[in-house]
């Protein structure tokens, strides 16, 4: 069964108006470009409840207010690399105790449907140099030396070659790192 669709107000109450003019079911669903059924069912549910708004449906509320929402929808826009533990620490502080599936839930119901980071940040200018001048410096040490050249928490298993390529493409985006999950 496809999806139903929902009348709005002012062709809701257009009904109604018709309706207390004196014309009939099939005469305003010509008019209105709608179904006699469809015309009936908005005028029984004004005679019962003298309203034509549509009800409030069924189910439990949500755990996040709409302020909340786009509190979250600011920061990833901003920030896209903000993970999910970050968002539900934020709303933490504001009052607010969910999970991280809960945020994920808000953020695909809200079009972002991508697992990962949309934006992977490139290297400024200083990290280029400091690549370049790395990889100038050991161009021309030996294989030996490069089995287990070590630079901080990295092990380096490039070649002095390789190494120097990289340094010069470094306008591309980083390598290596992975991106966090929302």
């Amino acid at each position: 069964m496809s999806k139903t669709r929902e009348l709005s107000k002012d062709v809701r109450d257009k009904i109604v108006d018709l309706h207390k003019a004196g014309m009939g079911y099939k005469t305003i669903g010509k008019q209105l470009g709608e179904k006699e059924t469809t015309v009936g069912a908005i005028i029984r549910k004004w005679k019962k409840h003298k309203m034509t708004i549509n009800c409030p449906r069924s189910g439990a509320p949500r755990k996040i207010s709409p302020r909340g929402v786009s509190m979250i929808m600011r920061k990833v826009r901003h920030q896209p690399r903000t993970t999910r533990e970050e968002l539900v620490n934020d709303l933490k502080a504001a009052g607010t105790t969910v999970t991280k599936k809960t945020i994920g839930n808000t953020l695909r119901r809200n079009g972002l449907k991508s697992c990962s980071a949309r934006k992977v940040p490139l290297l400024k200018k200083a990290h280029v140099q400091a690549r370049l001048k790395f990889a100038n410096e050991h161009l021309n040490d030996s294989e030996k030396a490069w089995e287990k050249k070590t630079v901080g928490p990295f092990v380096y298993a490039y070649s002095p070659q390789t190494l120097h390529e990289l340094a010069l493409q470094s306008d591309l985006r980083y390598f290596g790192f992975q991106a966090p999950i929302f």
